[in-house]
């Protein structure tokens, strides 16, 4: 099965994303993997399927590593402060 997609780094609201678009003949054979480093608080990652309906996807995004010693787990609106 082909794979088609984008993968979306958003970090806040008026910051560009970064994009990966993503193409392989065989996605079963050939998967794709990747480390996307995610600085601070309030990253989304989105991951778009831009096949056909016919070729579905399955993905998955977890963190590789966590720091414990950083960004509080507290919702920042704004982040314009330096907490």
């Amino acid at each position: 099965r082909p794979l088609n997609a984008r993968g979306e780094l958003l970090q806040g609201p008026n910051n560009n994303k970064q994009v990966i678009e993503l193409y392989t003949e065989d996605g079963m054979d050939r998967p794709y993997y990747c480390v996307i480093e995610t600085p601070g608080s309030g990253n989304v990652v989105r991951i778009v399927n831009t096949a056909p309906v016919e070729f579905p996807l399955n993905a998955w995004v977890e963190p590789l590593d966590i720091d414990e010693n950083g960004a509080s787990t507290d919702v920042v609106l704004g982040g314009d402060k330096d907490w």
